[in-house]
């Protein structure tokens, strides 16, 4: 744990569990602490509960006795992540907007705030741990929870400068602190979701945002037995959401092995293995230590909370040892032990 030396750390104050306990940690530790409540953009489809989350964050900044701040990314919100959404499903991507989040809103605008108003780092509610003097990203110590593959395009700048209080504990044990200090969101459940917007369906968000039209569903042998709602609200491996119209079509389930968003086609499969993938290129690499990991074998992950990967790493392409349904436009993310190395961009 590093000593605070009075620094000045502003704490993104969600009105979650999480961050409050987070801020309390550090008043504990000797920093002087700052609770920022973020305010991003949010459609007017879905409900809106912001005003909610930012109530229960100024009832932890007074629980605690700290001084308290609303910030409105609004704007950059809908611009760096739904914006960035919006071109990546359209060219047939999925893209993970809690990476980008993270990237561009927690620890870019957010940061650069923190920054201007003169604090030395800003703090989350992470389940990660930042290790002390080498700045390495480190899992969280609770399995169900850790969110390092989020934040993979964090740099050793972005890492040097950040703290993550809670990191190196249980989700039990951060509930059970947050009892025992008073705090007011200690049984508040968690959010869910597209980051920050909450508990929604994203097939529905994706439906409003992008206003598809329907299409056909082919079968291998490219013949239309059903239809769907857009070939850009399906990621390969999906196996719910389009209609099978042919009586002659294969049982289900029927697995998505291919999207084309030019001729708004899918294409399924009784089985997802046509989709996978023995090896990927990497674009938009990030790692987070600023210099890129020698070749050799590491873990994957290509998905949140996937079991990790034997792979090998040449350049920026990951040979797998077993072949991995790796969607394009996601992220893929190495890790050496419980350290997290950094990642990329799946290509097409």
């Amino acid at each position: 744990m590093r000593m605070a030396k009075g620094e000045k750390v502003f704490v993104g104050l969600s009105g979650g569990v999480d961050s409050a306990l987070s801020a309390a940690l550090l008043i504990e530790q000797g920093y002087d602490v700052t609770g920022v409540f973020i305010k991003i953009w949010q459609p007017a489809f879905t409900r809106c509960t912001w005003k909610e989350d930012r109530l229960a964050a100024m009832r932890v900044a007074v629980a605690l006795g700290i001084p308290f701040a609303t910030l409105d990314l609004s704007d950059e919100y809908e611009r760096e992540v739904i914006g960035r959404m919006q071109a990546d499903y359209r060219a047939g991507r999925t893209p993970n907007p809690d990476a980008l989040c993270n990237r561009f809103i927690k620890f870019g605008a957010f940061r650069r705030f923190a920054a201007l108003h003169g604090a030395d780092l800003v703090a989350t509610g992470h389940h990660a741990q930042i290790e002390k003097g080498s700045g390495r990203l480190l899992r969280g110590a609770d399995p169900g929870k850790d969110q390092a593959y989020f934040l993979w395009q964090l740099t050793r700048d972005d890492l040097l400068h950040a703290l993550m209080p809670i990191g190196g504990m249980t989700k039990q044990a951060v509930r059970e602190a947050a009892r025992t200090r008073g705090i007011p969101v200690a049984e508040r459940p968690d959010s869910q979701g597209l980051c920050f917007v909450g508990d929604i369906d994203m097939h529905g968000f994706l439906s409003e945002l992008l206003a598809p039209a329907p299409g056909m569903v082919l079968d291998a042998a490219g013949a239309m037995i059903g239809t769907h709602d857009g070939a850009a609200l399906y990621t390969l491996g999906a196996r719910h959401k389009f209609r099978i119209t042919d009586p002659d079509a294969a049982p289900a389930p029927l697995y998505v092995i291919a999207t084309d968003v030019s001729a708004n086609t899918i294409t399924v499969a009784p089985s997802a293995t046509g989709a996978m993938r023995r090896d990927v290129a990497l674009l938009e690499t990030n790692w987070c230590s600023g210099t890129a990991p020698q070749g050799g074998r590491y873990l994957a992950e290509v998905r949140y909370h996937q079991e990790p990967q034997g792979c090998t790493l040449e350049g920026s392409r990951v040979i797998f040892d077993l072949p991995q349904l790796a969607v394009p436009g996601q992220s893929l993310v190495l890790y050496d032990g419980a350290a997290c190395l950094g990642g990329g961009i799946i290509s097409a």
